[in-house]
């Protein structure tokens, strides 16, 4: 019976202007209603924090709809199985899919838009499935290949690199032979995607220049930018890039709470000039193809060749503060909510 058991849900109240603030949530209470024939209900367990959700709350034509007001906040996240009249999913199944953020997800156990798969927690923890695993990874690993179309012996700059879409792409890029120099901010980050990551040189933004570092650790300049925050390293990037150039935009976390018109790359015609590309990725395109990616980098995990951080912060009450360390940049690795126990 399901019928016992409250959940408890983070609306959107109103579209922020700027960073989300208290008042653009509301928490409600709700009991878990009993499901029918072809439904499953799911407990969540841990919720994935993404800079991309700050696009969902805005009003516009995007990738995605936005998040309606007063709906529950869109989120991906993995739960188990609490109860099932469905042959797809069984009582005991961990699942992974887009849960939001709330306690229990109840509905067809083919819903599209939650999007229902299992997985395996013997095969993995189950946060790598909310990292390099699930849809960061994917995105680093399908937009690096697919759009960057990395050769052996050029460079990969990646930005956000401590980041749970930057330190796969790192990875991936060095399992295919490039040299890799990440940006990120503080030294301790920095150390990590050097040390633990394996990429060639690291740039601390917040403590130097990143045109110096460029010149520094790209002396032959760049061929492939996989860019994850915009504004001013964006632009900087673009004076040193190769012949050829890929750049990959796969976000713009330096814009996304701006309250002014977003900045965009002044240098834009380093792009004509070196006949580069620039291009951008939504992971959703390559949903079909998951487990090709999976497959390849849960073996580079087995065996000790790639490695992830994630960052677990603890209770469904901490969200709106949680989500906020995106912007603030106090994550450190992939940014994971646990509201239930394994």
């Amino acid at each position: 019976m399901t019928s016992a058991l409250i959940n408890k849900q983070f609306r959107l109240a109103a579209r922020p202007v700027g960073l989300p603030k208290p008042s653009d949530w509301s928490v409600t209470t709700e009991p878990v209603r009993e499901i029918t024939d072809g439904e499953i209900a799911v407990e969540s367990i841990y919720l994935s924090l993404d800079p991309a959700m700050r696009g969902w709350m805005n009003e516009g034509k995007s990738y995605i709809r936005p998040v309606a007001i007063g709906e529950v906040m869109r989120a991906g996240g993995i739960g188990k199985v609490i109860a099932s009249k469905s042959s797809k999913f069984a009582v005991g199944d961990y699942v992974s899919g887009a849960t939001g953020v709330q306690n229990y997800w109840v509905g067809a156990a083919d819903d599209k838009t939650a999007a229902f798969y299992k997985v395996d927690p013997k095969l993995a923890p189950l946060p790598k499935y909310m990292n390099a695993l699930g849809m960061p990874g994917m995105t680093a690993y399908f937009g690096l290949l697919d759009v960057g179309m990395p050769k052996a012996g050029e460079t990969v700059v990646v930005s956000g690199a401590a980041g749970a879409v930057g330190q796969t792409v790192g990875q991936v890029a060095k399992q295919k032979g490039c040299r890799v120099v990440g940006i990120a901010g503080g030294k301790e980050k920095c150390d990590f995607v050097v040390n633990e990551l394996g990429f060639d040189a690291c740039i601390d933004y917040k403590t130097g220049s990143v045109k110096d570092g460029l010149k520094e650790h790209c002396p032959s300049g760049v061929d492939i930018y996989f860019d994850n925050v915009g504004g001013e390293i964006l632009d900087t990037v673009l004076t040193r890039i190769n012949m050829k150039a890929r750049i990959i935009i796969c976000g713009a976390i330096s814009q996304y709470n701006n309250t002014t018109p977003v900045k965009g790359p002044a240098n834009y015609l380093s792009l004509l000039v070196n006949r580069a590309r620039m291009e951008g990725i939504v992971v959703f395109d390559n949903t079909a193809r998951f487990p090709e990616a999976a497959a390849e980098m849960g073996a580079w995990m087995a065996q000790g060749k790639f490695h992830t951080r994630e960052d677990i912060v603890q209770g469904l009450d901490t969200f709106p503060d949680a989500l906020l360390m995106l912007f603030e940049g106090k994550n450190f690795g992939k940014l994971i909510l646990q509201v239930g126990q394994e």
